[in-house]
């Protein structure tokens, strides 16, 4: 997916789709620094919303709203670029 600027990093989500369904999801660049607490927290949590929901329709981790958001943004794009969106 897009590269997502979510004011304190990037955040950039990589799918992928095995007979029309999301097999992996995983950020091939997310926030570091002081913001590793938030991201470490939150990227299973979205993974995991990913591959339960199939789709972008993702809640996001609780306490983590920049690094969710550029998730779903992300996701989104991802999901348009396989044809699922």
């Amino acid at each position: 997916g897009s590269a997502i600027n979510v004011g304190y990093g990037i955040v950039q989500v990589k799918i992928v789709v095995s007979n029309g369904k999301i097999t992996d999801a995983v950020a091939v660049q997310a926030p570091s620094g002081r913001n590793d607490r938030w991201t470490n927290y939150a990227l299973p949590i979205l993974k995991q919303q990913t591959l339960a929901a199939q789709s972008d329709a993702i809640s996001g981790a609780s306490g983590a709203s920049y690094t969710s958001y550029g998730w779903y943004k992300s996701l989104q794009s991802a999901l348009t670029k396989a044809g699922m969106l």
